[in-house]
């Protein structure tokens, strides 16, 4: 910046203006530091001062030392001081102008709406006028109950509240629930430091603790944390205050942030440092001792990673699933009964093996599965923070943010992370983004002074990895660590627990079911072994052992993990990265897709939209269609380029590199100017050259006071060789104009003029749009010549009667391709819901750009009809935008009316408001999604059914508390994921139909050997060999499967779609269980925050005694209710596909092995054997020395066992064929098992050739004969028996299809009218 002489401030009409020490040539006392263009050291200033307005009493003010840490006695106790609401003028501290107003979301300029009239802030020329330094004043009262501090109580209404710029002043935003009790809210805080336990460890009464001032006006008692016990507290806690915790149901935890409140000389005292408010690179900070000692004391300043279980821990609990316990346990009676009877259980040496080899082999795919996707998600967090800089020893160093301690001196540059919760004591225009704490995608001012009681408004607080946009800054570190705001709520997003995945708790009662009626058929079939049939108890054990074990699909699991797998490597290409396998499906089953905006459907890039100049609107990218009369951006028309040009020169903001494309270019400064040098850059063909040829010779930066920003430059025009540009909130920049730039050039600016300004600027400003003004004047040469001298003590340069040019509109846009995204979640049936942080009128002007919100809410429905709001009907309008502060007074009739509109948007959320949106909508039956990248995202994420977070933009709190990644960042890879997930369930239902499908043939099996009785015609080790040999191989193969339409499955609704008759279903049955949908008995607290009952909770039963609970289940009659019920939803294994499995095809294919069986053994080598020879020796046979057949012959102990093993491989091998058919039959889900389609997948047929080879192995290698009983000798001939049982089958299967088709039609979502599913803009460009 050009160096413009000494400082001086404008007159009081314009405001205050103070040139920055770099500007002045002054350099004295700036650190040294590495070398940073981009990052400029902040320079030393002047002593701090104050002006005494007609509000302050003269006697009350105390002078203050320049340097902070020798403070002067404090008269009042131990009360936390704050600085009273005033009209006073702003304080100087330094050279920057420091202002302690209230905070807005205004960025630099503009606003994000027009919603009231411009009220111009007070100025007074008294600010300039005197010089004593001072201790802000303070206001408290005293109770009879004890210290307290009161607070005025604003107006309340029941409608919204007024917001300036875009931000209401009756409702705090973002995390604005996490805020002490010291707002005088009702609650009061306690400050007395704990050192057992955490400030945090309740989610829900946490981010609730405390309202915002306007709630109420009661003064409540405050116990503060005394100043002389050391560090922090009384008993010398490294973190100050803290909040009381302990985890008791109900009880409500405090942010334990307090030092917003207290005077500087405080601050000193309680962390025990000493810093220069007036110069502060002179700070003297910690000395390197005590900071060495405060760290070992209290650790390093880092967020600790979260609890993970220890991997042995984890196997067990793979391993001890219901259905791998199932084998184990079968494995281990097959080992009892071997060491009982051996020589007549050999088989069981190898049974026992392979179904405890299976057991730990399923307990070992998904753990390994497990462990890949926890280190995959590792490689994306970095929960370490970076290097900082920090005054120690009255020298400014870089050191590891690590080592950061309590009391810290640290500089804050623009592009700097800021490493812990700081209170700033000194600022130059710094600015933060907190949008990943509130949302917020405005930059917020930060300032030495603060008037906002809730720490997460202060001005004068940063935050733990916000970052730094602009400017500089120096603070205290006021918390490190896990005890930071953003620590804080990883803490709280820990203690949230996340439901099982419908796929998950399907799989779970499948298995219970399978698991009983096993149980149920082995112990009956026991006892008639025992008791009928007058078995031996050995061989009665290993027949139920053979009836349990065929029952079970023991490759099931593996199956599922594998198909989860593979789906999951898929989605990986596509950019989602799955840490929990069953997130695979759940993604393809949500019902609600809850999304942020700010980062997740927006760029968080801000972006000219129009531009109006020369009474014409001029559209930037492309025209939407929203403004009929915009035109093109026309850079031949003079103002049109002067604005272009004004949005550039008239700005701090620079691009780090030009090297690369525009639109890939980091920009160092806010994100308004950002999106105006963009504009720019991308519209000016000498861009990267245009500071060189029109250099700057004089600049005033912004201020909040003047709400503008001027600079002069070397630009010829045709009076002069100068040229001033301005550029600020719209209603300021008129002000200063005495002309107005229209169609036929320059005009004095009259009546008409201002009309068409207003019209002009409402129209942006309701778009949600963030508006700025320009303003230019050409200096006359004769008066500025080319070498004049610019000054700003005194002040020698224009700042009015200046030519209006025009105003610009900018908007965080739509990301590309979310426009069509968000249409086709709709037509899949999907509800997507926007919940922001953002204002209501910016968050339904995007929903409506991007396919949210099509059609007319109650307001709009009541203004195009000319009646009042609440004379419309709900069943009028099925579109809804909820304000943040209307949420906790919501009923649930009300959650009933808004969960019943098809387009919601939720505006002004904390997360305590998300947290809670989610658990309502899982309390109405929802399967929720929820997107997010911020900080305040994550107990959201954390909550719902299927959390997904941002890679690129996302917090490491956030990818942690998620169960899936967007690593593109792109909104539009959702889809690609719900399709994805929608054909993995697809693709495991046919792999389970086609597994489960095989049971019965091997049920009926073990059935005629007790019941009729017959030669086991299939043994328990051949079953096995089925399960887990060709079965898998042809069950895996699903896994590769395209779907069967291009579009079908994205027009299908969920497969648990949420009714009337669902809600009332699920209510009814809560009621009868005696539970509530709203209580979460694992956090004792209501899930809309409430505290629970206070009555006696029973003792939580075991682990144990909770299986066995859950293992009963399918022995009751309301379980068997339940599952018999006819409902909407599509679950895993349906009625259908138990019919199908069980009875029909089963059936089929059982005849079809039976008829194989007596065939090849009737037929064997011609020895005469018939069936009534086999049903009056089944029991004996192959275990007797001699049998005697119809025809007189006596068949040896070998012999038998030749007959009686060809006949076990026909039955094996016939099962094996069937199944092959019924691979293709399977595969029909939306249509016939013919087609295209049916021969997509390779790898269907590399299973079956693959299974084929691995059966016909079996049987005819003769040397494993011997382990699986089967026999060589079979003959061929035998397997056509097989291919007609098949082709009946699959005949069979198609007049099911056709019947079933007739009856129950394949559903389609209806179209969604008024989707616009074209490329936009958002879609085509970048």
């Amino acid at each position: 910046m050009d160096n413009q002489g000494a400082p001086d401030p404008i007159p009081a009409a314009t405001g205050s203006i103070t040139a920055l020490p770099s500007e002045t040539g002054d350099t004295s006392g700036i650190p040294s530091l590495p070398s940073n263009p981009s990052n400029p050291v902040p320079s030393d200033a002047a002593p701090v001062t104050q002006t005494p307005t007609a509000n302050t009493d003269p006697s009350s003010i105390a002078p203050a030392p320049a340097i902070v840490g020798h403070p002067p006695p404090i008269v009042q106790s131990n009360l936390p001081e704050m600085v009273t609401t005033s009209s006073e003028p702003p304080t100087t501290v330094g050279a920057a102008p420091i202002h302690t107003g209230p905070q807005t979301a205004e960025d630099a300029y503009g606003a994000s709406v027009k919603d009231e009239p411009y009220v111009p802030a007070p100025t007074t020329t008294a600010e300039t006028e005197s010089a004593k330094p001072v201790v802000a004043p303070v206001a408290a009262t005293t109770t009879t109950s004890g210290p307290s501090i009161s607070f005025a109580e604003p107006k309340k209404t029941d409608a919204p509240a007024t917001e300036t710029h875009g931000v209401p002043t009756s409702v705090t935003t973002g995390l604005s629930a996490l805020a002490t009790a010291t707002a005088g809210t009702g609650a009061a805080t306690d400050l007395t430091p704990s050192k057992e336990t955490h400030p945090i460890s309740n989610q829900e009464t946490l981010i609730d603790t405390v309202r915002s001032a306007t709630a109420h006006s009661t003064t409540q008692p405050v116990t503060t944390a005394t100043t002389t016990g050391g560090l922090g507290g009384p008993d010398g806690d490294a973190h100050g205050a803290k909040a009381p915790a302990g985890g008791k149901p109900g009880e409500e935890k405090k942010l334990d942030i307090t030092e917003h409140l207290l005077p500087l000389p405080e601050i000193s005292s309680k962390f025990g440092v000493s810093f220069d408010t007036t110069k502060p690179s002179a700070s003297q900070g910690l000395s390197s001792a005590e900071a060495a000692k405060r760290l070992a004391e209290n650790g390093p300043n880092q967020l600790s990673p979260p609890k993970r279980r220890h991997p042995a821990l984890q196997f067990l609990h793979h391993l001890l699933g219901l259905f791998n316990l199932m084998l184990i346990v079968s494995g281990i009676a097959a080992y009892i009964l071997l060491a009982i009877d051996y020589e007549g259980n050999k088989q069981n040496t190898y049974i026992g093996a392979i179904l405890l080899v299976v057991a730990f082999m399923n307990a070992l795919i998904e753990f390994l599965q497990v462990q890949k996707s926890q280190s995959l998600l590792e490689s994306f967090l970095n929960l370490i923070p970076a290097k900082c800089y920090a005054v120690r020893d009255g020298q400014t160093s870089q050191i590891s943010a690590l080592d950061l301690v309590l009391g810290d001196v640290v500089l804050v540059r623009s592009g700097d992370k800021v490493p812990a919760d700081l209170l700033v004591f000194w600022a130059n225009e710094l600015k933060v983004d907190n949008s990943s704490l509130t949302g917020e995608s405005d930059p917020q001012e930060r300032v030495a002074k603060n008037r906002q009681q809730n720490p997460l408004e202060a001005t004068n607080l940063v935050f733990n990895g916000t970052l730094a946009v602009n400017g500089e800054g120096y603070g205290i570190v006021v918390r490190t660590g896990d005890h930071t705001v953003i620590g804080q709520i990883a803490s709280l997003t820990a203690s949230e627990k996340r439901r099982d995945s419908p796929l998950s708790m399907e799989i779970d009662r499948f298995v219970k079911i399978i698991a009983a009626v096993a149980a149920v058929v082995a112990i009956v079939f026991f006892i008639i072994a025992m008791t009928v049939k007058k078995l031996s108890f050995s061989y009665a054990l290993n027949f139920a052992i053979g009836t349990f074990v065929s029952f079970c699909p023991e490759g099931l699991p593996a199956t599922v993990t594998v198909l989860l797998t593979v789906a999951a490597k898929r989605m990986a290409t596509r950019n989602v990265l799955v840490k929990d396998l069953q997130g695979v499906e759940t993604l393809g089953a949500i019902t609600l897709l809850a999304t942020d905006k700010t980062g997740t459907l927006t760029r968080n890039q801000m972006t000219v939209t129009y531009i109006w100049s020369g009474s014409q609107l001029y559209y930037t990218q492309a025209n939407t269609g929203d403004a009929d009369d915009a035109q093109p951006l026309d850079l031949d028309r003079e103002p049109v380029r002067e604005v272009v040009y004004m949005s550039c020169l008239c700005s701090r903001a620079r691009f780090e590199t030009t090297d690369v494309p525009v639109n890939e270019r980091s920009v160092l400064g806010d994100a308004t100017e950002a999106g105006l040098l963009r504009n720019a850059a991308l519209k000016l063909p000498d861009f990267d050259g245009i500071h060189d040829t029109y250099p700057k010779v004089l600049e005033i930066p912004f201020n909040s006071d003047n709400k503008w920003a001027m600079t002069i430059h070397k630009k010829p025009h045709t009076s002069g060789s100068l040229m001033l540009y301005l550029k600020g909130a719209p209603e300021r920049v008129l002000r200063l104009c005495s002309k107005f730039y229209g169609k036929d050039g320059e005009e004095v600016l009259g009546d008409e003029h201002r009309k068409r300004f207003e019209e002009m600027y409402a129209y942006m400003a309701s778009k949600g749009h963030r508006v700025l003004a320009f303003a230019g004047r050409k200096l006359d040469g004769g008066q500025y010549p080319e070498g004049f001298v610019f000054t700003k003590d005194p002040v020698n340069y224009p700042t009015s009667e200046l030519t209006f040019y025009g105003l610009v509109s900018l908007e965080d846009p739509p990301k590309h391709g979310v426009r069509e995204a968000i249409g086709h979640c709709r037509e899949a049936g999907i509800k997507v819901m926007m919940v922001t942080g953002d204002h209501p009128l910016t968050a339904e002007a995007i929903g409506r750009k991007i396919n949210l919100m099509l059609q007319d809410t109650k307001p709009l429905v009541a203004q195009k009809r000319g009646v009042p709001v609440d004379q419309v009907p709900e069943s009028d309008c099925n579109a809804i935008v909820i304000h943040g502060e209307q949420i906790d007074r919501l009923t649930d009739v009300d959650w009933d009316t808004i969960f019943s509109k098809d387009e919601i948007i939720f505006a002004r959320t904390s997360p305590k408001h998300k947290l809670q949106i989610v658990k309502r909508a899982q309390a109405h039956g929802h399967i929720v999604g929820v997107t997010g990248d911020g900080v305040n995202d994550s107990p959201a994420l954390k909550k719902a059914d299927l959390g997904i977070a941002m890679n690129q933009s996302g917090s490491d709190v956030s990818k942690e508390a998620a169960a899936m990644i967007l690593v593109d960042d792109n909104f539009a890879s959702t889809v690609s994921g719900i399709e994805e997930g929608r054909l993995i369930f697809q693709n495991l239902k046919k792999s389970v139909q086609y597994t489960v499908t095989h049971t019965m043939p091997e049920v009926y099996a073990n059935l005629a050997f007790i019941i009729v009785p017959l030669p086991l015609p299939l043994a328990a080790i051949l079953i096995l060999v089925v399960d887990l040999g060709f079965e898998l191989f042809l069950a895996l193969s699903y896994a590769w499967d395209p779907p069967e339409t291009k579009t079908g499955l994205m027009k299908l609704a969920p497969r648990k779609p949420v009714t009337e008759a669902s809600v009332a279903r699920l209510r009814r049955k809560a009621k009868e269980e005696g539970k509530d949908l709203l209580v979460d008995p694992e956090l004792g607290h209501s899930k809309d925050g409430s505290a629970m009952p206070t009555t006696p909770n029973p003792a939580k039963s075991s682990k144990i005694t909770g299986f066995f609970t859950a293992l009963g289940k399918p022995f009751t009659k309301k379980f068997w209710q339940d599952l018999m019920e006819e409902t909407e939803e599509e679950t895993l294994v349906d009625g259908n596909l138990l019919s199908y499995s069980y009875l029909e095809a089963g059936t089929i294919m059982t005849v079809t092995c039976f008829i194989s069986y007596f065939v090849a053994i009737c037929n064997y080598r011609g020895w005469g054997i018939t069936m009534g020879d086999l049903q009056r020796n089944g029991s004996q046979w192959g275990y007797s020395a001699g049998i005697r057949l119809a025809n007189g012959d006596v068949l040896d102990k070998d012999r038998q066992e030749q007959a009686w093993y060809a006949g076990q491989s026909a039955y094996y091998l016939s099962i094996a064929i069937q199944q092959c058919f019924n691979l293709f039959i399977c595969k029909a889900r939306l249509g016939y098992p013919f087609g295209r389609v049916m021969f997509a997948n390779k790898w269907n047929f590399i299973g079956l050739f693959g299974g084929l080879a691995f059966c016909m192995c079996i049987v005819y290698i003769p040397p494993l004969n011997v382990v699986f009983q089967t026999n060589w000798r079979l003959d061929p001939k035998i397997w056509l028996i097989s291919v007609a049982g098949g082709i009946v089958l699959f005949g069979y299967s198609l007049v099911r299809i056709g019947v079933r088709r007739l009856i129950n039609p394949v559903k389609y979502t209806r179209d969604v009218v008024g989707l616009q599913m074209y490329p936009t803009r958002w879609s085509t460009r970048g």
